[in-house]
């Protein structure tokens, strides 16, 4: 009688590790997608950086709003993900430059 009760633990442990290691996926692959968001985002405010850098080392003055920067310097922000702010003070003065992620569309 205790045979039968025992035959099906094998399946059962299999089961329950199996379970264990698709849940510890799942996690690993969320971290990495948080991982990426945030280098995502870290890239793109260090490339417009960069470029008000570059400008004001080439012109003198700092650019007065971003699409200077997108024309002239070649900054590329994927803006269907990121918004990119831009405020300046004065020509030279750095620009308070923040790169925020767009909220998803409910």
């Amino acid at each position: 009688m205790n045979r039968k009760r025992y035959r099906n633990t094998p399946v059962l442990l299999c089961l329950v590790v199996f379970a264990a290691a698709v849940v510890l996926l799942l996690r690993g692959m969320q971290d990495a997608q948080r991982t990426a968001d945030t280098q995502g985002l870290l890239i793109a405010q260090t490339a417009v950086q960069r470029a008000a850098v570059a400008c004001y080392a080439t012109e003198g003055r700092y650019p007065q709003d971003y699409d200077y920067l997108r024309r002239y310097y070649g900054v590329q922000v994927d803006e269907e993900k990121y918004i990119v702010h831009y405020e300046i003070f004065a020509e030279n003065i750095m620009p308070d430059i923040t790169v925020t992620e767009r909220m998803a569309n409910a």
